[in-house]
Order: C-alpha cells, then structure tokens, then sequence
C-alpha cells in the first residue's frame, strides 16, 4: 500500500513535459502512470521525479499544490485499503470538504471530469491510495549498518523466510543518531519494527525511552551477557574494533608507529593525524566509554588535547581513505574501514591499540538487533530478529569485507585480522558508558562542533 510519494514538477508552459513513471508493471501501477500523464497533460506541469514507497493503507491523501512542487501525504495510516469501485464514494466525500472556489467551479478543461488542478490531485491520491496495496506481512527494518553489508543479508532473510522486508538505511556521518531519532520522533505511532544498529549506545539510548519490545529470544544465551540486554531489549553480535590505520608508506618502521589512541593527543602528530567527529556512531560510543572509564575531568582534557591536535573528519571511512591516501601518517577509525583500505592494496597496516599491561585495551563495539515497541508487524519482526542472530549471519560479516568478529560462543569463524583470543579487549559498562553520554556530548559539541 502506498505510504506516500513525492511528486517533484517543474511548472511548464503549454508545452507537455512526460513524467518519468513507475517501473513496475502490474495493474495499479499502470494507473498510477496513466492518472499522472494525464495529469501533466492537461495541467501543463512536466514531472521530474516520482518516489514511491509501500508500506501501510491510507484513507484519504491530501496533495499540495505550488508553482515549483506537488506533494503527497498521508494522514491516515491503518484501516483497509478502499477498491477502485468506492471511488464515488470518495469523491462526494472530497465535494464536502472542499468549498466551491477550491474545487475549480467554472474554470475551462477537466481532468476526470473535475475543474481543478488542485482537486484533480486530490483525486489522484484517492485513486493510488485504494489500488496500491501493502505487502503482506511486511517487516520494516531501520538499518546504520552500511547498506553494503546488511542488504544481501536481509534480501536473503527474506527469502528464506518468505516475509517481505522494507530496508531503510541513512548517511555515514550521522546514520545511527538520524535513525534512532526517526524511532523516537515517530514513538506514538511506530512506522518500523526492527532496528540494525551498527552501535550500541544509541540502542541503550532507546531502551531506555522505553521505545524498545522486550523480547527472549531463542538465540540469546549464545551472546556473552555483556554483548546484550539484561531485559531482552537488545542483544549484540558482530563487533567491529577501534583501531588505529597507519600509512605504511609515510611510517614504514613498525617501531615508529603509533600505539595507543592516546598518541592523537601528542604534539609531534599535531595535524598528522585525523578521526571522525566523536558525536555519531561508533566515534560517539567511543567517547562515552572513555568519559565513563576516565571521568569527566581527565576525559575533558584528553579529548581537547585530541581536538587541538588532530584534523576532523565526518565519519570513520573518510578516516580510513585520507591516511590510506597519504593525507595523514594516522587515524582512528573501525575495523571495517581499515580493512576496505588494505584490501583495495593500500599503503595501510592496522595497529590494535593499547595492548601492553598497563593498558585498558582495545575496544570492541557490537551490532545491536532489537524490535521498536508497537512496530506494525511484531509477530513476523521476532521471526527476522531470531533468524539474524543465528550463526551464519555472523560468519557472513566475518567473511564479507567489514571482516567483523563474531562474538557468539559457538561460532568458529576466525577474523582474518587478529587472532582475538590473544587480543586484549578493554572492560566496558556499556549502560554506564550510555549514563555518561549526556554530560559528555555537552562537552564534546564544543570542542568538535559540526561545521566547525
């Protein structure tokens, strides 16, 4: 069924612009293409491009009309679909909302034998909202995670488990924190069921909110109990690491080369050295770690050490290409984009920081898989959730070229990068860490301010 479409036109003369129409083949479409060619025929607006996205029934849509853009909304999310056959029905409704002027009385021409460009759009959207049906047990799936990775993963989901998924998936730089904010804008009225996140602080930042569904799932008790929830609202898989990527080229002695995320702070790197912007996804779990190990005080300082010392970047790939690039001899960035680098050949080696005694370690931050409270569809949602947090999808993420680490017990898969028994992981609270957040991001926006 049809959530929405944007349609974006191009206000024409006389002259007929035809619109570019909708791929697909089956009868509703063929409408759809038909209702607009006609409509740019006979209004003179040529239409650029048309978005189309099917997710819940409407009753009713209201398009608004300006001399550069048309758009669709819905304002009516769940009752059944109405069939073509109630159309009547529908206009009559239409005749008594809108007064005579609106509807066009007396104006020269017709489209479906009605006066007005902006009437004739309003039954437009009353046609295409009653023949385009939502799929049948569809599961909506918010995903930070690069689409590059969990696409193939969730098509084949689907497949196998023959329920029809919508992926949504958002930019690098700000893609975990623009999508738990659509869950938390959209709370009263949920338009996903299951959250991919490709963090964890903002996956605690939600349960808290009381935005997420408890659920035991069958699969849990294979995941360490510190990689998921104490109240089964989110459970962890697949870790990726924060690690430093070094120009091999620029340092070529390994002995010279950085060993710890704490040589971003000292001045003989000053402005050789580069990180992304710790307000977002992993960067921003990062810091929150750090704020809650360190305290505010000393985290403060360490972090407007880093600032004055290193250039930002927005988000950990830009990292991972500019040292490999030979812009900088260091960063900080995840496994995964360091990985991309050294396997496209690369100048790059990984260096896993703060390994010695005194150390804390290297940190390990897991995918989070979690079902939003009051999704549409949280019966087939549980389905997706379990069927994800089974072994092969973590094998599939340890082979694919984020080379991540499974963090199951019974998964045998090995990371082609470090052998991770031998690794020295840093002890993370995560809860703690996400009680940190708050105070820390007040610091941090002012020491990395965007756009700054």
């Amino acid at each position: 069924m049809l959530l929405g479409y944007q349609v974006n036109g191009k206000k024409t003369s006389s002259k007929f612009v035809a619109p570019p129409l909708l791929v697909n083949s089956d009868p509703c479409t063929r409408f759809a293409n038909q209702a607009l060619t006609e409509f740019t025929r006979r209004w003179g607006w040529g239409v650029r491009s048309l978005q189309c996205k099917l997710v819940s029934s409407a009753t009713s849509c209201l398009f608004y009309c300006s001399s550069h853009r048309l758009h669709v909304q819905r304002i009516a999310p769940h009752p059944p679909a109405p069939s073509p056959h109630k159309f009547g029905h529908r206009l009559k409704l239409v005749a008594k909302l809108f007064p005579p002027n609106l509807r066009g009385e007396g104006e020269q021409g017709s489209f479906l034998g009605l006066h007005s460009p902006f009437l004739s759009l309003i039954l437009l959207a009353l046609f295409l909202t009653g023949c385009i049906s939502k799929q049948e047990n569809e599961v909506v799936v918010l995903s930070a995670l690069d689409r590059e990775f969990s696409e193939s993963i969730l098509d084949d989901v689907s497949v196998e488990l023959n329920i029809p998924i919508r992926k949504k998936f958002d930019f690098e730089s700000n893609k975990t924190v623009g999508l738990a904010n659509e869950i938390i804008h959209n709370q009263k009225r949920p338009r996903a069921d299951l959250f991919w996140n490709n963090e964890i602080l903002h996956t605690i930042r939600l349960e808290r909110l009381g935005l997420l569904e408890q659920y035991a799932s069958p699969q849990a008790s294979r995941f360490p109990a510190s990689f998921r929830s104490d109240s089964n609202s989110w459970f962890g898989l697949a870790a990726r690491c924060r690690v430093l990527i070094v120009n091999t080229d620029l340092l070529p002695d390994p002995a010279e080369r950085p060993t710890s995320i704490m040589d971003l702070a000292e001045p003989q790197y000053a402005g050789k050295c580069t990180l992304a912007r710790p307000l977002f996804g992993t960067s921003a779990t990062h810091a929150a770690v750090l704020f809650d190990r360190m305290g505010k005080e000393k985290a403060t300082d360490v972090f407007a050490r880093i600032a004055s010392n290193c250039r930002i970047q927005g988000g950990n790939k830009q990292v991972a290409q500019k040292v490999a690039a030979g812009e900088f001899l260091f960063g900080l960035t995840d496994t995964d984009d360091a990985v991309i680098e050294m396997e496209k050949g690369r100048p790059v080696a990984i260096v896993f920081p703060d390994q010695s005694p005194d150390q804390d370690g290297a940190l390990l931050i897991p995918n989070t898989l979690c079902l939003i409270k009051n999704g549409p569809n949280p019966v087939a949602a549980r389905e997706v959730l379990d069927r994800l947090l089974q072994a092969d999808v973590e094998q599939r993420l340890s082979r694919s070229r984020s080379a991540q680490i499974p963090l199951a017990k019974d998964v045998l898969e090995e990371s082609r990068l470090t052998d991770v028994d031998k690794l020295k992981v840093m002890e993370v609270d995560f809860g703690a860490a996400a009680t940190a957040w708050p105070e820390a991001v007040g610091v941090l926006v002012e020491l990395f301010p965007v756009g700054g």
